[in-house]
């Protein structure tokens, strides 16, 4: 009796796998959205004649290079859900027709050379899950319109020339989980309405020109893993003591930032495992409290730091860098190498030059373990 029933089962899909393929295959794309891609196109350089499919046929049942249709509802047309030409040396602009692709999914031009401005009309496809340009020569600043893209997930617009603020708007982003924006020109402050985001993991903004202090509010973000904000100017400010309750967080990055003041106690963050504070002014005594058993690396040279260092750095398992260098720090330096283990492949680098320490005992692997000055 199952047996007979797995066979007419069998036979119902394959009745209404043949019926979906033969009504789809009578399909054509959205007369609006082929419209928009001519016009998509007329406005790239395409060198290597990658769009050359474009100009023929269908573009969802021609196969146009890059382009990716569904038939998402009964409205007798297929509509654009990927377009995916990553890579592809493309130059040229994008223009406001992109806005007209209003069932896009994912938008990918990377890594091409892309120029002008990012336009405003994208803010229409509310379907859009991935944005992704970096790695072009865009320009102008972020629009605010991007803070109507309810279902994004992940915003890479790395390796650009944009600037201008980041917008509020993208507090509404409320399912965004990577915002990419390091390595651009974005100037301003950092907005402290982006702690609302609920869902975010990521948020990299460094290599740009940001300003002001550090919200305190970042440190209500319920799953954050990687704030990196490196080489920024937040002149004289210093990093908020909350920072210490970021509980998902497993990099924290601040290098050249400007900061003053003192290290937040981060022993209550359990998953951290890369902290650098490196190249800013922070002064005081390093934090005793023990740091997660999962760091690897902690970069806190070049800065006034002084005392001594914390036996506390000798219980961290998985600890492959340290770096004091270039500080006031005093004392003996505690055997950090002690009870450690490596694979292979890993290895212990300790950089404590142009400070006044003393006492490196030899009790060490020196095959697994490397050390840089003590004066």
């Amino acid at each position: 009796m199952l047996g007979v029933k797995r066979v007419v089962l069998a036979a119902v899909l394959l009745i209404s796998s043949s019926y979906f393929l033969q009504h789809a295959g009578a399909l054509t794309t959205d007369p609006s959205e082929v419209r928009a891609l001519t016009l998509i196109k007329n406005n790239l350089i395409d060198p290597m004649k990658k769009l050359n499919s474009w100009n023929n046929g269908d573009p969802c049942t021609s196969k146009w290079t890059g382009i990716f249709c569904t038939a998402v509802q009964n409205d007798g047309y297929l509509h654009i859900q990927e377009i995916l030409l990553l890579n592809s040396n493309l130059s040229g602009i994008l223009i406001p027709q992109f806005g007209l692709l209003s069932h896009l999914k994912i938008l990918d031009f990377m890594w091409n050379n892309i120029s002008g401005s990012i336009p405003r009309e994208i803010g229409n496809i509310t379907s859009l899950k991935l944005v992704l340009l970096n790695g072009n020569q865009l320009s102008g600043s972020l629009p605010d319109e991007i803070g109507n893209l309810i279902n994004l997930d992940r915003l890479q617009i790395d390796q650009n020339h944009i600037s201008g603020a980041i917008p509020k708007s993208f507090s509404n982003l409320s399912k965004v989980k990577h915002l990419h924006m390091n390595n651009n020109s974005i100037s301003g402050q950092l907005p402290p309405e982006l702690s609302r985001l609920p869902r975010l993991l990521h948020l990299l903004v460094d290599n740009n020109n940001l300003s002001g202090h550090l919200p305190p509010e970042f440190s209500s973000m319920p799953t954050l893993k990687i704030l990196q904000l490196d080489n920024n100017n937040f002149s004289g400010n210093i990093i908020p003591a909350s920072y210490g309750n970021l509980s998902t967080l497993r990099k924290l990055s601040l290098r050249n930032c400007s900061l003053q003041g003192v290290i937040p106690n981060f022993s209550g963050i359990p998953e951290l495992t890369y902290l650098d504070l490196s190249w800013n002014h922070l002064k005081g005594s390093i934090p005793s409290n023990r740091l997660s058993t999962n760091i690897t690396t902690i970069d806190l040279s070049r800065n006034s730091l002084d005392g001594f260092i914390p036996s506390s750095f000798t219980g961290l398992p998985k600890l492959q860098r340290l770096s004091l260098g270039n500080n006031f720090l005093i004392g003996s330096v505690p055997n950090i190498w002690q009870n450690l283990t490596f694979s292979w492949n890993e290895s212990l680098i300790l950089d404590f030059q142009n400070n006044s320490l003393s006492n490196i005992t030899t009790a060490f692997n020196p095959s697994k373990c490397y050390y840089f000055g003590v004066w």
